[in-house]
């Protein structure tokens, strides 16, 4: 054998456990959601940015968008007056019915639509009872949203609701401590719940059936003091929750080194999901919209990474033997 042939076996022997180690490394999974998922503009710019992206989203919907002046006046949720939302009412029928347009061309793209809840209230100290209840109202509102604003509904959009649905968000991250909201979610037909917050990207955990997931915790800013991973939790922290429009820049900068520096972490480590959450309200100027288009933008093309919502994930992260039986977070 020459010794230029042996040469080159031998760096190719070398170099084969390091091949083989990369590919069987699993895709970075990065997670993005929505919560509410109201303003008609900001489903276009999702749903744009994820088509541009080859990505797909989470829409944690929540359900008081879909009410009109008679819904809204029948509305009751536990322990609340009649006709009352923290997060307000559609507008108008025409709202509804473009809302509703969103919602099922997103679902059709192969974004999953998810639970918010309804009229965004702390369900903290909230009964088993009082969540089926406010899970009763959202699918009884799903089920007659396009009749409410007298439209055809697509073939197609009462599997969705009935079997489709499949996440739920709490509001204000407020879980109910104990088993009542989890057995409330298991009757309701849900299967995963992203209402945890973890101290770092973390595994999902599996608990009475429910796949629960956690925003993690993530150094911003020249501190690297951790934050949530959330654009509320970075509009607080920048501008003290007072809209800033002026250093909008600067805090979209800040918001993109702490998303980017999150995913190169897992990227470059253990490569466990990074979750990202958003809402539909560009915050200071929308410098945390940029932030996450710019971060989309950048990972999602790769070939190891696959910027998918929570349903797709699951069996991603099963696959990989990773999902926990008891929890960490």
């Amino acid at each position: 054998m020459s010794r230029l042939l042996l040469s080159t076996c031998l760096t190719a022997s070398f170099l084969l456990p390091v091949i083989a180690e990369a590919a069987d490394r699993p895709k970075q999974l990065v997670i993005i959601s929505f919560d509410g998922a109201h303003d008609n503009a900001l489903w276009l710019k999702s749903r744009e940015m994820a088509a541009r992206n080859g990505a797909h989203f989470t829409y944690f919907l929540s359900c008081t968008f879909l009410m009109n002046e008679a819904a809204k006046k029948a509305y009751q949720a536990p322990h609340q007056k009649r006709g009352k939302s923290n997060v307000g009412f559609a507008q108008s029928d025409d709202e509804i019915r473009e809302r509703l347009g969103n919602i099922w061309h997103a679902h059709l793209e192969g974004h999953d639509i998810s639970s918010h809840a309804c009229g965004h209230f702390d369900g903290r100290l909230w009964s088993e009872s009082d969540w089926s209840a406010e899970y009763a109202t959202f699918h009884a509102t799903l089920k007659n949203a396009w009749k409410s604003v007298d439209l055809d509904e697509p073939a197609g959009w009462q599997d969705l609701v009935d079997h489709g649905i499949k996440g739920f968000r709490a509001p204000y991250l407020s879980a109910t401590a104990g088993a009542d909201m989890i057995a409330a979610e298991k009757k309701a037909g849900f299967t995963y719940d992203a209402s945890l917050v973890t101290k770092g990207p973390a595994m999902p955990v599996e608990e009475d059936g429910i796949i629960r997931f956690g925003l993690p915790l993530i150094p911003e800013g020249p501190s690297e003091k951790p934050i949530i991973g959330m654009d509320y939790n970075l509009f607080v922290r920048h501008s003290k929750g007072e809209e800033d429009s002026a250093d909008s820049k600067e805090f979209e900068d800040r918001a993109y080194s702490a998303f980017s520096q999150a995913f190169d972490r897992q990227y470059n480590g253990n490569r466990i999901p990074l979750q990202l959450g958003f809402h539909f309200v560009e915050m200071n100027g929308g410098a945390y919209w940029r932030a996450l288009d710019r971060l989309v933008s950048d990972v999602c093309h790769r070939a190891d990474v696959a910027c998918v919502s929570y349903s797709e994930a699951i069996p991603m992260i099963e696959a990989r033997g990773k999902l926990q039986q008891t929890s960490g977070l």
